[in-house]
């Protein structure tokens, strides 16, 4: 995928695939501002929507999100081969590959974004919670995880251009 056309491909599905799953980038950028209000109480929105517009422009990110919104698919459709199948549906606990594919999108901006990671996945506000409803009907195993690492990434990206401008 290296010519300018299919990297377009790439970055409109992505963000099409987010949209058809129930996430606006105004929903991630909700997540930014719980993140870095407290260190920034001048924090404006579009400063969020900003730096989460700037992450969704990274080949890894977007492909984190196509991969992980594809096995979420398969596993609503019953598509996944046992044991994996119930393992994905149910998001159980002890299943980690969902967030080894949010690190792959949280490393792209350095160590301050896991911390952030492990906060927002721990507490699950906004479209996290949303995206957690076990009754809703849908299965966002990996979903819930990208979201929050987008969100963490664009928190981590935010804190490292303030901290330069200071």
């Amino acid at each position: 995928m290296k010519d300018k056309k299919s990297m377009d491909v790439l970055k409109e599905t992505s963000r099409r695939w987010l949209h058809e799953r129930g996430v606006e980038i105004e929903d991630i950028a909700k997540l930014v501002m719980y993140l870095q209000q407290k260190y920034h109480p001048d924090l404006e929105m579009g400063e969020c929507i900003y730096n989460v517009e700037r992450v969704l422009t990274k080949r890894e990110v977007q492909n984190a999100i196509l991969t992980g919104i594809q096995l979420d698919r398969l596993a609503e459709k019953k598509m996944l081969e046992e044991p994996l199948q119930s393992i994905v549906e149910v998001d159980e606990g002890l299943y980690g590959v969902d967030e080894i594919l949010a690190f792959s999108i949280v490393n792209v901006y350095g160590s301050i974004g896991f911390t952030n990671y492990g906060f927002i996945d721990k507490q699950k506000p906004g479209i996290l919670e949303k995206l957690n409803d076990k009754n809703s009907g849908k299965c966002h195993t990996f979903l819930d995880d990208i979201v929050g690492a987008i969100a963490a990434a664009a928190s981590s990206r935010l804190a490292h251009r303030n901290e330069c401008r200071e």
